[in-house]
Protein backbone atom coordinates (compact mmCIF):
# COMPACT_ATOMS: atom_id res chain seq x y z
CA UNK A 1 0.00 0.00 0.00
CA UNK A 2 1.14 3.53 -0.72
CA UNK A 3 0.32 6.28 1.71
CA UNK A 4 -0.37 10.00 0.59
CA UNK A 5 -0.60 12.19 4.14
CA UNK A 6 -1.12 15.65 4.09
CA UNK A 7 -1.59 16.87 7.11
CA UNK A 8 -1.92 20.38 8.98
CA UNK A 9 1.34 22.93 10.25
CA UNK A 10 1.02 22.28 13.89
CA UNK A 11 2.36 20.35 16.44
CA UNK A 12 -0.71 18.43 16.05
CA UNK A 13 -0.26 17.85 12.26
CA UNK A 14 2.96 16.75 12.40
CA UNK A 15 2.15 14.46 15.55
CA UNK A 16 0.01 12.83 12.81
CA UNK A 17 2.94 12.38 10.55
CA UNK A 18 5.24 11.12 12.99
CA UNK A 19 3.28 8.61 13.63
CA UNK A 20 2.81 7.29 9.44
CA UNK A 21 6.53 8.06 9.10
CA UNK A 22 6.89 4.84 11.97
CA UNK A 23 4.62 2.79 10.19
CA UNK A 24 6.40 3.35 6.38
CA UNK A 25 9.66 2.87 9.28
CA UNK A 26 8.15 -0.36 10.09
CA UNK A 27 7.51 -1.00 6.77
CA UNK A 28 3.40 -1.04 6.36
CA UNK A 29 3.44 0.87 3.83
CA UNK A 30 5.47 0.66 0.64
CA UNK A 31 6.49 3.93 0.16
CA UNK A 32 5.15 7.07 1.32
CA UNK A 33 4.58 10.52 0.16
CA UNK A 34 4.17 13.64 3.13
CA UNK A 35 2.83 16.86 2.72
CA UNK A 36 1.60 19.49 5.00
CA UNK A 37 -1.04 22.61 4.43
CA UNK A 38 -2.51 25.18 6.32
CA UNK A 39 -6.75 26.22 5.71
CA UNK A 40 -8.15 27.52 3.32
CA UNK A 41 -6.31 27.76 -0.23
CA UNK A 42 -3.60 25.78 0.97
CA UNK A 43 -5.87 22.78 1.32
CA UNK A 44 -7.38 23.15 -2.06
CA UNK A 45 -3.77 23.32 -3.87
CA UNK A 46 -2.37 20.85 -1.69
CA UNK A 47 -5.36 18.28 -2.63
CA UNK A 48 -4.86 19.30 -6.57
CA UNK A 49 -1.30 18.79 -6.31
CA UNK A 50 -2.02 15.06 -4.38
CA UNK A 51 -4.44 14.28 -6.62
CA UNK A 52 -2.42 14.47 -9.87
CA UNK A 53 0.62 12.66 -8.25
CA UNK A 54 -1.75 10.10 -7.55
CA UNK A 55 -2.16 9.42 -11.00
CA UNK A 56 1.02 8.05 -11.60
CA UNK A 57 0.27 5.05 -9.32
CA UNK A 58 -2.76 3.66 -11.07
CA UNK A 59 -1.65 -0.42 -10.36
CA UNK A 60 -1.25 0.40 -6.48
CA UNK A 61 -3.34 0.15 -3.82
CA UNK A 62 -3.13 4.03 -2.44
CA UNK A 63 -4.17 5.24 1.34
CA UNK A 64 -4.99 8.73 1.13
CA UNK A 65 -4.48 10.61 4.79
CA UNK A 66 -5.89 13.53 5.85
CA UNK A 67 -5.41 14.65 9.32
CA UNK A 68 -6.14 17.44 11.65
CA UNK A 69 -7.59 19.87 8.79
CA UNK A 70 -11.43 20.42 8.55
CA UNK A 71 -12.31 20.23 4.98
CA UNK A 72 -15.54 22.54 4.21
CA UNK A 73 -18.64 21.20 2.98
CA UNK A 74 -17.61 22.00 -1.10
CA UNK A 75 -14.01 20.50 -0.73
CA UNK A 76 -15.37 17.53 0.94
CA UNK A 77 -17.93 17.44 -1.93
CA UNK A 78 -15.15 17.94 -4.77
CA UNK A 79 -12.90 15.36 -2.82
CA UNK A 80 -15.60 12.73 -2.86
CA UNK A 81 -16.42 13.13 -6.69
CA UNK A 82 -12.52 13.37 -7.50
CA UNK A 83 -11.63 10.02 -5.70
CA UNK A 84 -15.38 8.41 -6.84
CA UNK A 85 -13.96 9.52 -10.32
CA UNK A 86 -10.38 7.80 -9.85
CA UNK A 87 -11.64 4.55 -8.36
CA UNK A 88 -14.29 4.17 -11.48
CA UNK A 89 -11.28 4.31 -13.94
CA UNK A 90 -9.45 1.53 -12.50
CA UNK A 91 -7.54 2.51 -9.37
CA UNK A 92 -7.55 1.73 -5.81
CA UNK A 93 -8.27 4.53 -3.22
CA UNK A 94 -9.15 4.09 0.03
CA UNK A 95 -9.86 7.93 1.23
CA UNK A 96 -10.10 8.80 4.99
CA UNK A 97 -10.31 12.08 6.78
CA UNK A 98 -9.61 12.04 10.85
CA UNK A 99 -10.25 14.97 12.43
CA UNK A 100 -10.61 17.04 15.53
CA UNK A 101 -12.41 20.22 14.51
CA UNK A 102 -15.57 21.39 15.46
CA UNK A 103 -16.13 22.60 12.15
CA UNK A 104 -16.01 19.16 10.24
CA UNK A 105 -19.09 18.17 11.77
CA UNK A 106 -21.27 19.25 8.15
CA UNK A 107 -18.60 16.97 6.22
CA UNK A 108 -18.10 13.86 9.08
CA UNK A 109 -22.32 14.30 8.70
CA UNK A 110 -22.08 13.25 4.70
CA UNK A 111 -19.15 11.05 4.26
CA UNK A 112 -18.54 7.78 5.72
CA UNK A 113 -14.44 8.33 5.08
CA UNK A 114 -14.56 11.44 7.27
CA UNK A 115 -14.24 10.46 11.17
CA UNK A 116 -14.81 13.05 13.51
CA UNK A 117 -13.86 13.15 17.38
CA UNK A 118 -13.61 16.46 18.99
CA UNK A 119 -12.36 14.99 22.80
CA UNK A 120 -9.42 14.02 21.06
CA UNK A 121 -6.40 15.66 19.33
CA UNK A 122 -5.84 14.15 15.65
CA UNK A 123 -2.24 12.88 16.89
CA UNK A 124 -4.56 10.71 19.27
CA UNK A 125 -7.29 9.95 16.59
CA UNK A 126 -4.47 8.99 14.36
CA UNK A 127 -2.72 6.98 16.78
CA UNK A 128 -5.38 4.73 18.14
CA UNK A 129 -6.72 4.82 14.08
CA UNK A 130 -3.67 2.98 13.25
CA UNK A 131 -3.26 0.49 16.27
CA UNK A 132 -6.77 -0.45 15.74
CA UNK A 133 -7.16 -0.98 12.05
CA UNK A 134 -3.26 -1.92 11.38
CA UNK A 135 -2.16 -3.53 14.74
CA UNK A 136 0.78 -0.94 13.90
CA UNK A 137 3.12 -0.95 16.67
CA UNK A 138 4.33 -3.61 18.90
CA UNK A 139 5.12 -2.76 22.96
CA UNK A 140 8.30 -1.43 22.90
CA UNK A 141 7.49 0.94 19.71
CA UNK A 142 4.34 2.11 21.65
CA UNK A 143 6.10 2.45 25.01
CA UNK A 144 7.73 5.98 23.54
CA UNK A 145 5.01 6.77 21.83
CA UNK A 146 1.84 6.58 23.35
CA UNK A 147 3.25 9.30 26.12
CA UNK A 148 4.23 11.45 23.50
CA UNK A 149 0.85 11.01 22.15
CA UNK A 150 -0.71 12.11 25.85
CA UNK A 151 1.49 15.26 25.81
CA UNK A 152 0.13 16.34 22.25
CA UNK A 153 -3.07 15.54 23.04
CA UNK A 154 -2.76 17.17 26.53
CA UNK A 155 -2.14 20.93 24.71
CA UNK A 156 -3.77 20.50 21.65
CA UNK A 157 -7.01 19.94 23.63
CA UNK A 158 -5.77 22.57 26.88
CA UNK A 159 -6.24 19.34 29.13
CA UNK A 160 -4.64 21.67 31.60
CA UNK A 161 -5.65 19.31 34.38
CA UNK A 162 -2.95 16.74 33.14
CA UNK A 163 -0.04 18.80 34.67
CA UNK A 164 2.73 16.74 33.80
CA UNK A 165 1.55 15.87 30.31
CA UNK A 166 0.45 19.78 29.98
CA UNK A 167 3.45 21.04 30.79
CA UNK A 168 5.90 18.72 28.40
CA UNK A 169 3.19 19.65 25.59
CA UNK A 170 3.54 23.56 25.83
CA UNK A 171 7.38 22.77 25.56
CA UNK A 172 6.32 20.66 22.11
CA UNK A 173 4.14 23.37 21.10
CA UNK A 174 6.81 26.02 21.38
CA UNK A 175 9.45 23.61 20.00
CA UNK A 176 7.42 22.81 16.41
CA UNK A 177 6.37 26.56 16.12
CA UNK A 178 9.92 27.91 16.35
CA UNK A 179 11.17 25.38 14.25
CA UNK A 180 12.20 27.29 11.65
CA UNK A 181 16.00 26.97 10.86
CA UNK A 182 14.35 25.11 7.55
CA UNK A 183 12.35 27.04 5.29
CA UNK A 184 9.09 24.97 4.89
CA UNK A 185 8.58 25.84 1.26
CA UNK A 186 11.82 25.38 -0.74
CA UNK A 187 12.89 22.29 1.59
CA UNK A 188 9.04 21.05 2.90
CA UNK A 189 10.52 16.86 3.47
CA UNK A 190 13.34 18.48 5.18
CA UNK A 191 11.39 20.69 7.35
CA UNK A 192 9.02 17.75 8.40
CA UNK A 193 11.78 15.65 8.93
CA UNK A 194 13.52 18.31 11.35
CA UNK A 195 10.44 19.10 13.23
CA UNK A 196 9.84 14.65 13.46
CA UNK A 197 13.24 14.58 14.40
CA UNK A 198 12.87 17.24 17.27
CA UNK A 199 9.90 15.59 18.83
CA UNK A 200 11.74 11.79 18.71
CA UNK A 201 14.19 13.26 20.84
CA UNK A 202 11.96 15.08 22.62
CA UNK A 203 10.52 11.78 23.68
CA UNK A 204 13.93 10.93 25.66
CA UNK A 205 12.73 13.44 28.61
CA UNK A 206 9.18 12.54 28.37
CA UNK A 207 9.47 9.80 32.03
CA UNK A 208 12.00 11.88 34.09
CA UNK A 209 11.49 14.69 36.97
CA UNK A 210 11.13 18.34 35.17
CA UNK A 211 10.95 16.36 32.19
CA UNK A 212 9.26 20.05 31.03
CA UNK A 213 12.01 21.81 32.09
CA UNK A 214 14.95 19.43 30.59
CA UNK A 215 13.43 19.47 27.31
CA UNK A 216 13.58 23.36 27.40
CA UNK A 217 16.97 23.65 28.05
CA UNK A 218 18.18 20.75 25.99
CA UNK A 219 16.70 22.03 22.67
CA UNK A 220 19.44 24.48 21.50
CA UNK A 221 21.75 21.38 21.55
CA UNK A 222 19.03 18.89 19.45
CA UNK A 223 18.78 21.62 17.07
CA UNK A 224 22.39 21.96 16.54
CA UNK A 225 23.15 18.45 16.91
CA UNK A 226 20.31 18.03 13.65
CA UNK A 227 21.84 20.76 11.63
CA UNK A 228 25.71 19.88 11.88
CA UNK A 229 27.24 19.14 8.46
CA UNK A 230 30.24 17.66 10.60
CA UNK A 231 31.81 17.15 14.13
CA UNK A 232 32.89 20.74 14.46
CA UNK A 233 30.69 23.14 16.94
CA UNK A 234 29.06 26.45 15.84
CA UNK A 235 26.62 28.49 17.13
CA UNK A 236 23.42 27.80 16.05
CA UNK A 237 22.85 30.83 13.53
CA UNK A 238 26.34 29.74 11.83
CA UNK A 239 25.28 25.96 11.69
CA UNK A 240 22.10 27.01 10.15
CA UNK A 241 23.17 29.48 7.55
CA UNK A 242 26.41 26.30 6.96
CA UNK A 243 23.30 23.52 6.54
CA UNK A 244 21.51 26.39 4.35
CA UNK A 245 24.11 26.80 1.97
CA UNK A 246 24.54 22.95 1.55
CA UNK A 247 20.34 22.49 1.35
CA UNK A 248 20.37 25.35 -1.58
CA UNK A 249 23.35 23.93 -3.65
CA UNK A 250 21.74 20.41 -2.94
CA UNK A 251 18.94 21.64 -5.29
CA UNK A 252 20.57 24.64 -7.13
CA UNK A 253 20.00 23.27 -10.55
CA UNK A 254 15.80 23.46 -9.50
CA UNK A 255 16.42 26.86 -8.47
CA UNK A 256 18.49 28.87 -11.30
CA UNK A 257 17.03 31.32 -13.28
CA UNK A 258 18.91 33.41 -15.92
CA UNK A 259 19.57 36.85 -17.06
CA UNK A 260 21.02 38.07 -19.73
CA UNK A 261 24.01 35.02 -19.80
CA UNK A 262 24.24 35.32 -16.05
CA UNK A 263 23.08 32.16 -13.67
CA UNK A 264 20.98 33.41 -10.72
CA UNK A 265 19.35 31.59 -7.71
CA UNK A 266 15.76 32.37 -7.13
CA UNK A 267 14.28 31.41 -3.57
CA UNK A 268 11.10 31.77 -2.20
CA UNK A 269 10.16 33.00 1.29
CA UNK A 270 13.28 32.65 2.80
CA UNK A 271 13.99 35.77 4.19
CA UNK A 272 16.57 37.53 6.20
CA UNK A 273 19.38 36.69 3.07
CA UNK A 274 22.14 38.72 3.15
CA UNK A 275 24.12 36.29 4.96
CA UNK A 276 23.07 33.02 2.73
CA UNK A 277 22.93 34.84 -0.05
CA UNK A 278 26.49 35.78 0.41
CA UNK A 279 27.92 32.51 1.48
CA UNK A 280 26.22 31.01 -1.50
CA UNK A 281 27.43 33.18 -3.96
CA UNK A 282 31.08 32.69 -2.64
CA UNK A 283 30.90 29.16 -2.34
CA UNK A 284 29.25 28.89 -6.01
CA UNK A 285 31.11 30.63 -8.24
CA UNK A 286 29.18 29.85 -11.13
CA UNK A 287 26.45 32.09 -10.13
CA UNK A 288 26.08 35.46 -10.25
CA UNK A 289 23.09 37.00 -8.22
CA UNK A 290 20.81 35.56 -6.32
CA UNK A 291 16.91 37.03 -5.34
CA UNK A 292 14.11 35.72 -2.77
CA UNK A 293 10.65 36.03 -3.17
CA UNK A 294 8.51 36.67 -0.40
CA UNK A 295 4.44 35.92 -0.09
CA UNK A 296 3.16 39.36 -1.25
CA UNK A 297 5.95 40.23 -4.01
CA UNK A 298 8.54 41.80 -1.85
CA UNK A 299 11.76 41.24 -2.77
CA UNK A 300 15.46 41.43 -2.55
CA UNK A 301 18.46 41.20 -4.48
CA UNK A 302 22.07 39.91 -3.92
CA UNK A 303 25.53 40.07 -6.22
CA UNK A 304 28.66 39.66 -5.43
CA UNK A 305 30.12 41.87 -8.01
CA UNK A 306 29.34 40.51 -11.27
CA UNK A 307 25.86 42.04 -11.74
CA UNK A 308 24.31 45.47 -11.21
CA UNK A 309 21.08 44.36 -9.23
CA UNK A 310 20.04 48.32 -8.31
CA UNK A 311 19.88 48.24 -12.31
CA UNK A 312 17.89 44.66 -12.21
CA UNK A 313 15.16 45.52 -9.79
CA UNK A 314 14.81 48.93 -11.10
CA UNK A 315 13.87 47.32 -14.34
CA UNK A 316 11.68 44.82 -13.24
CA UNK A 317 9.44 46.36 -10.40
CA UNK A 318 11.07 50.18 -10.16
CA UNK A 319 13.13 48.67 -7.20
CA UNK A 320 16.78 50.15 -6.49
CA UNK A 321 19.57 50.30 -3.64
CA UNK A 322 23.16 49.53 -3.98
CA UNK A 323 25.04 47.29 -7.12
CA UNK A 324 25.07 44.52 -4.74
CA UNK A 325 22.14 44.51 -2.00
CA UNK A 326 18.91 45.71 -3.99
CA UNK A 327 15.10 44.91 -3.36
CA UNK A 328 11.91 45.75 -4.65
CA UNK A 329 8.09 44.71 -4.95
CA UNK A 330 6.37 42.85 -7.46
CA UNK A 331 3.02 44.29 -7.60
CA UNK A 332 1.09 42.21 -9.97
CA UNK A 333 2.51 38.78 -7.89
CA UNK A 334 0.19 36.24 -6.84
CA UNK A 335 0.80 34.74 -3.38
CA UNK A 336 1.28 30.31 -3.88
CA UNK A 337 2.25 27.64 -2.36
CA UNK A 338 4.55 26.04 -5.32
CA UNK A 339 7.71 27.18 -6.04
CA UNK A 340 7.50 26.51 -9.84
CA UNK A 341 4.59 28.99 -10.38
CA UNK A 342 6.81 31.61 -8.73
CA UNK A 343 10.25 30.49 -10.81
CA UNK A 344 7.80 30.32 -14.21
CA UNK A 345 6.82 34.27 -12.60
CA UNK A 346 10.05 35.82 -12.47
CA UNK A 347 11.59 33.89 -15.38
CA UNK A 348 9.21 35.25 -17.69
CA UNK A 349 10.19 39.13 -16.10
CA UNK A 350 13.92 38.75 -16.47
CA UNK A 351 13.41 37.30 -20.15
CA UNK A 352 11.22 40.62 -21.16
CA UNK A 353 14.07 43.16 -19.85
Amino acid sequence: MTLFHISHTDLDGYGCQLITKEMLRLEHFKEAFFYNANYGQEVKLTIKKVLKQIEDYKEEEIFLLISDLNLTTQESKDLDKNINELNENGFNIKLQVLDHHATGQKSADMYHWYYLDINRCATKIVYDYMCEEYNAFNCDERAWLSPLVDAINAVDIWLDHEIKNFEFGKVLLMMVSKAREVNNILFADLNREYRIYLLKEACKYLEKRDGNILLDNALHSMKKEFLKLDKKDDTLDNLSAKFLVKSLADIKDKLTITYKGHKGLLTYCLGSISIPANAFLKANTDFDFFIDVGRKGNSSFRADGKVDVAQMAAKLAKGGGHVNASGAKFLDFKETINYEDVKTYVQGKLDKI
